[in-house]
């Protein structure tokens, strides 16, 4: 913390971070006649959000409607908010998401550059509970070409690996669900979107970057070109170092911009924008459930949780940060980053087993559930931190696995790294991942049982909306379970992964930053996983993250210049 003595810079508005939430109060609070200035302490821009799937998860939002898909209303929205987040999340604050969610949806479709489309048998996580949804409130980018950006493309954050089409090509959140889980026409698509990268010939020249953007680099890509369009400055290589206070007020902030140290003056407040701790090791194992590394994130490298560390000095209170957006990840030898099993892990003739090789979840529950249930239930007896993903071949030519498409060859570097293991008997596969061979068997009888009855009865596996979305259409009765018997078999390690941080510094509704007794700390706003999650402990469809970001920063803009 510094006291305030003189500036090298002044500003209206200084937003820490830049991803989709930072950039949204950025043009929002631009076009209501502010002087903005946005700093990223990396030498990219986009943060998590340009490494995510880029869905919003927005209620009653005016796609829908448009386009007559779901009834939805207010009242239904807060009734599944409230009955998921178990009253942890004070109704003030999840009523004022709805309300201005929709708001910022429509004014960045209709002033921005942000392009849309809902998403309609995309249901919520848990469609089932009351207020839940079908579908249609998660939306999605539509692709974003990236040449309008001209050279400033290649300063945005890549895709996550998983995105990509054979670690090159993107593809959007409807297109992946039919490429990954194999359905008719996969292979025609895929083709397609190769022609599409292939033919950009002077692309193809520049990098292996794919200008056809889609997901959170179509988002951030949306984003970053309305701020351009304004004229918004970015500073690059530019880290938040310290709070500048006068009166107990932030006033500014300590930037070191390229290496040179700079006193910048935000006249009307700071909002921190710059995600959560998900690649700090030491506060990951202070805070999170353990075994945790930062090595099993999938989220930018860069949010190491400083900002947060530097508000809780100034006395800010924090919540939520024993949880993060959990997700099964495995990691592939060579790769910079974890994979997140999305789609794999609830396709049929597949299982998760602890080191007794007994199954202990819903495998095709959300995936932020299956890390929960991980920590919940392991212990010395039976490990299911880490577990192991079990499946035969017949999976392996069928859907995709963690580095491999459907049936693609298996390479003796996967085999030789210990990555993937393979054997020719379950009972050889136990003992080469060192899972209890009697428990393994009994699991893979069990599952050839509820494949014939299309009930499981353990873990009700392939009974909720969400939980079919990702299973093979194909199958039946149940497109989420299979029998694992044919040889060989296969099995990859798995971790409790995450696309980030949940816990962050305490905020109201309007996204002031509290003190641990409730008090205002004036001057300073945090949204995005820089905040306690409005979401509180859970995860209520795809966007659920990035949607409350940007709500809150657009909130942060109405609110200090709306009325000016």
């Amino acid at each position: 913390m510094s006291e305030s003595q003189g500036f090298d810079r002044s500003v209206d508005l200084l937003v820490v971070g830049s991803g989709a939430g930072a950039m949204t109060a950025a043009v929002r609070a631009k076009d209501l006649g502010a002087d903005v200035l946005m700093i990223e302490k990396t030498e990219l821009y986009g943060g998590s959000s340009a490494m995510s799937g880029g869905s919003l998860w927005i209620p009653c939002n005016h796609l829908m409607k448009q386009d007559g898909i779901v009834e939805d209303t207010p009242e239904e929205a807060l009734e599944y908010l409230s009955n998921i987040t178990e009253g942890l999340v004070p109704e003030e604050k999840l009523r004022k998401y709805i309300d201005e969610s929709g708001k910022m949806l429509s004014y960045m479709h209709d002033k921005a550059r942000l392009n849309m489309f809902s998403m309609p048998a995309y249901a919520d996580y848990y469609a089932e509970v009351s207020g839940g949804k079908p579908g249609a409130r998660a939306c999605e980018p539509h692709r974003f070409d990236a040449r309008l950006l001209g050279d400033d493309f290649y300063k945005m954050r890549e895709p996550a690996i998983q995105e990509l089409v054979f670690g090159r090509m993107s593809m959007t959140a409807t297109e992946s669900k039919k490429i990954l889980t194999g359905a008719p026409g996969y292979i025609a698509l895929s083709l397609k979107i190769a022609v599409r990268y292939f033919f950009d010939i002077v692309g193809r020249f520049k990098s292996h970057r794919d200008r056809s953007c889609a997901l959170g680099n179509a988002l951030i890509g949306q984003l970053r070109l309305s701020m351009l369009d304004r004229n918004i400055p970015l500073w690059l290589e530019s880290p938040f170092e310290e709070f500048i206070v006068e009166g107990g007020r932030v006033v500014g902030a300590v930037v070191s911009k390229q290496g040179k140290r700079m006193r910048i003056e935000s006249k009307k407040g700071v909002v921190l924008a710059a995600g959560g701790f998900e690649s700090n090791d030491e506060m990951r194992k202070q805070y999170l459930p353990n075994p945790t590394k930062a090595e099993w994130t999938c989220a930018n490298p860069g949010n190491t949780g400083e900002v947060i560390q530097r508000g809780q000095e100034l006395g800010a209170g924090v919540g939520f940060m024993d949880g993060a957006w959990w997700g099964p990840v495995t990691t592939v030898p060579g790769e910079a980053h974890a994979r997140m099993l999305v789609v794999e892990k609830g396709l049929p003739r597949s299982m998760m087993v602890n080191s007794k090789g007994e199954r202990f979840l819903n495998e095709s529950a959300p995936y932020d559930d299956i890390c929960k249930d991980a920590y919940r239930v392991n212990s010395p007896e039976a490990k299911s931190v880490p577990c192991w993903f079990v499946f035969d071949d017949a999976f392996r030519k069928a859907y995709p696995v963690g580095p491999l498409y459907p049936g693609m060859p298996v390479t003796k570097s996967l085999l030789s790294s210990g990555y993937m293991k393979k054997a020719d008997t379950i009972r050889g596969l136990a003992e080469q991942i060192g899972v209890d061979p009697n428990g393994l068997e009994k699991s893979v009888e069990k599952m050839a049982a509820y494949a014939r009855d299309g009930k499981d009865p353990e873990f009700s596996r392939g009974e909720g909306a969400y939980e079919r979305y990702y299973g093979d259409a194909t199958v039946e009765p149940n497109p989420c379970l299979g029998p694992i018997d044919t040889a060989p078999f296969y099995a990859i390690e798995i971790y409790p992964g995450d696309l980030g941080t949940r816990g962050g510094l305490e905020v109201d509704a309007d996204a002031r930053v509290l003190k641990e007794d409730g008090s205002v700390i004036e001057g300073l706003y945090a949204v995005g996983n820089c905040s306690a999650a409005v979401m509180g402990p859970t995860y209520p469809g795809a966007g659920g993250t990035i949607g409350p970001a940007m709500t809150f920063g657009f909130v942060v803009a109405e609110n200090l210049f709306g009325n000016e």
